[in-house]
């Protein structure tokens, strides 16, 4: 029998219980909308500042990012903070920063400077299935929802939610209830064509706005009683503006999303609320009109407010609900402090697992922070062979279990890269050089390298390279290549041009190396070198010169930009030794042991907007000759003595150096913050000698220079005029060619 106190808790409970299934339930609906998703935030402000609860959640896009981070846990003001400080326009680009890549990748980026994803195989050309795969998207996601586990079920959350994203193959609507937040929010706004679809189950998702851009039906179907459903969609343009192919795709989306949208309304009761901020006529994808939007969304909903009210609970049953959210975020944030008991690598490329393990640089026990798995996904993203890399986490009663999954590129696994540069100093005329190259890789188990390169215009090359690691970690390799390369080359005298020769080149290496880290690379081996040079108006019998040896590279690269630096160092050191024979004809010119070597440097930082570089190269030949050694040093261009022509300047002793200030306007000026445009001024000091008892400092040439310079996806771009003490001066126009 039942104790009168049991008897009164009981009835006390009973009467909370129907008491709080009394208050009906609240679904809140997020619509898609790109940049102008921080409406919702403000929408969600004004509803916490005035106690109503939400109850469920479901969205499309970037309503499914704000819903998904509201049903985590986190508040209003928590999302604007993460929201409004991400840089969303990172999210739109999986280029890897120079900086990230490996020694023998930088230096191939910055000769195959345009950014192309096409391969072969099997006989058949391929290419991603989207502009961009999502990987710095993914990131920006995972920065946002914190190191959370996957999910068997989103009504675990703090708030029960759903996103919404398109089956691409039937167009159906399809809801995503369980799993990876991150794999939700980013499946939702997969944008058609930019975004490779979301690989689900056996379906490909893109993004939700095209089958259900404000999710009612989902909410509904959740058990919601009563719907607040906001709708950031876009309004249709006017007919006039409809006069590119660009303008016209995008009102034929806008015409999708809103009929979607319409659909959805129509489910709507009298009891419901419609949220319309006055966004439709913003852009989705400037995420500068963020606070813009935020406020917009406030306004939004305090028009509504008087009727919002209607929806209020007590100060007293909002703290309770508020701690409920609370202790359940609390369930998934606390195990983010409990230590890693162990890796899995689901690695679905032929890399090998043991380079990836040591880019990761994370250890079982440890207790990984956001940033520390953020800076591991980007070094091995950095390794420039994956589509993507992704991480999730599976909290068990032994430990928090980390998987690591690598998806190999879908365009491979051979690749073709290409070149193009072009330059007019407004006297000599222009030069054009296109360049193509194409790598079949994995040719061999510890990933070999079969590297064609093909270079036509002013400069003409062809060349073949066997690239072949030599250990499952990759760092010692062997090389072996060969090129043959023509050049149209001027013999300036005090800057004016006075002769023309051809200069053909057969060269062969063969060395082995090793990757001292990822900056940092030592090669030695062997090399032999073939050439003629003529001039048949000169002669009718051609220069031909020889030379074998042995070579020592050095070198080290950590710049963010090759022509245009803000932070890093790049230096070179090579020693070259061997006999160099000279002869025309039956004569001999020359024959003798050369020493040859060569140093340069270039290093940069800024503060700010204002950016300092330095250049300093220093070549020399161990010969006490008279006469120019088959592969001289030169000088003579933009920032490379500037008022000289390229190359203008040849012997075999060189010194110069640089100093250089950039001020970035790309920011204050002009609004930009993809494509750093820059005003930059040089000073600059140098000169060559034809031997070693003629060098004199007294005799340095001192120049400088003022340009208009931008680094874009095709490489640098720039405008220049340049100056000497001895009155010589140039204009430079360049795109795509490294200073």
């Amino acid at each position: 029998m039942f104790s009168k106190r049991v008897f009164i808790s009981f009835i006390a409970l009973l009467a909370f219980c129907t008491s709080a299934q009394a208050r009906p339930k609240i679904g809140l609906v997020l619509s898609g909308g790109g940049a102008k998703g921080a409406a919702h935030i403000g929408v969600l402000k004004i509803l916490e500042q005035n106690n109503i609860p939400v109850d469920y959640i479901a969205g499309t896009s970037i309503g499914a990012y704000v819903g998904g981070m509201y049903a985590l846990g986190y508040s209003a003001n928590e999302i604007e903070q993460l929201m409004l400080h991400s840089d969303w326009n990172k999210g739109y680009s999986d280029s890897i920063p120079r900086q990230s890549l490996s020694y023998r990748d930088k230096q191939q980026r910055d000769q195959f400077n345009v950014p192309i994803s096409i391969g072969l195989n099997e006989g058949q050309v391929e290419t991603p299935s989207g502009l961009l795969q999502g990987q710095n998207m993914s990131m920006l996601f995972r920065d946002s929802t914190n190191l959370v586990h996957e999910f068997s079920s989103f009504d675990q959350l703090a708030i029960p939610f759903r996103a919404v994203a398109t089956d691409l193959a039937s167009s159906n609507a399809v809801v995503l209830d369980s799993g990876s937040m991150i794999f939700a929010m980013q499946a939702s706004a997969t944008v058609p064509g930019a975004l490779e679809p979301a690989k689900w189950q056996d379906k490909l998702l893109i993004d939700g706005g095209i089958a259900n851009n404000m999710p009612v039906d989902v909410v509904k179907a959740m058990g919601a009683d009563i719907i607040i459903a906001v709708d950031i969609g876009s309004s249709l343009a006017p007919k006039n503006a409809l006069t590119s192919t660009i303008a016209v795709l995008n009102q034929l989306s806008t015409i999708l999303t809103n009929a979607s949208t319409d659909k959805q309304k129509a489910l709507l009761s009298n009891q419901d609320f419609l949220i319309r901020p006055v966004v439709g006529q913003m852009s989705t994808t400037d995420f500068s009109i963020l606070p813009e939007a935020l406020k917009l969304g406030e306004s939004a909903a305090t028009i509504l407010l008087p009727k919002l009210k209607a929806l209020s609970i007590s100060d007293e049953n909002f703290a309770k609900y508020a701690l409920a959210k609370s202790d359940k975020r609390k369930q998934w944030f606390d195990p983010i402090k409990q230590p890693v008991t162990q890796i899995v690598l689901n690695n679905h490329s032929t890399t090998n697992d043991s380079v990836i393990y040591e880019r990761l640089q994370l250890k079982k026990g440890q207790v990984i922070s956001q940033k520390q798995l953020s800076s591991a996904i980007e070094r091995v993203y950095s390794l420039n062979e994956f589509e993507r890399v992704n991480a999730e986490f599976t909290d068990t009663d032994a430990g928090r279990i980390l998987t690591i999954t690598t998806k190999a590129k879908s365009w491979g696994p051979n690749y073709f890269q290409l070149g193009l540069n072009w330059e007019d100093d407004f006297n000599l005329g222009s030069s054009t050089s296109v360049s193509l190259a194409y790598t079949l890789t994995d040719i061999t188990d510890n990933g070999g390298e079969w590297r064609n390169e093909l270079k036509l215009g002013y400069e003409k090359l062809l060349a073949t390279e066997f690239y072949q690691p030599l250990d499952l970690k990759q760092k010692f390799y062997a090389k072996l290549r060969y090129q043959f390369d023509k050049t149209n080359q001027t013999i300036f005298e005090n800057n004016d041009a006075i002769l023309g020769l051809e200069r053909s080149t057969n060269l062969a290496r063969l060395g082995v190396g090793y990757n001292l880290t990822q900056n940092t690379e030592i090669e030695i081996g062997f090399r032999g070198l073939k050439g003629t040079i003529s001039n048949n108006a000169l002669s009718d019998q051609d220069v031909d010169t020889k030379g074998y040896g042995g070579y020592i590279n050095l070198g080290y690269d950590n710049l963010n930009s090759i022509s245009f630096p803000t932070d890093g160092d790049r230096f070179t050191l090579q020693v070259r030794f061997g006999r160099d024979d000279v002869t025309q004809g039956n004569e001999d010119f020359s024959s003798h042991f050369t020493l040859h070597y060569l140093a340069d440097w270039k290093g940069a930082l800024s503060f700010g907007n204002h950016g300092f570089v330095g250049k300093l190269s220093l070549e020399t030949q161990d010969t006490d000759l008279n006469e120019l050694v088959p592969e001289p040093a030169e000088l003579g261009g933009f920032l490379n003595l500037s008022g000289y022509h390229k190359n203008s300047l040849i012997g075999n002793h060189k010194i110069f150096g640089a100093f250089i200030y950039q001020y970035d306007l790309s920011k204050d000026v002009f609004g930009l913050d993809n494509f750093p445009l820059y005003l930059g001024a040089s000073i600059e000091a140098g000169n060559v000698w034809l031997n070693k008892d003629s060098v004199d400092l007294d005799d340095l040439i001192y120049s400088g220079s003022l340009y208009l310079g931008i680094d874009t996806e095709l490489g640098p771009a720039a405008l220049a005029l340049g100056f000497t003490d001895d009155n010589e001066h140039a204009i430079y126009l360049f795109v795509g060619k490294n200073f």
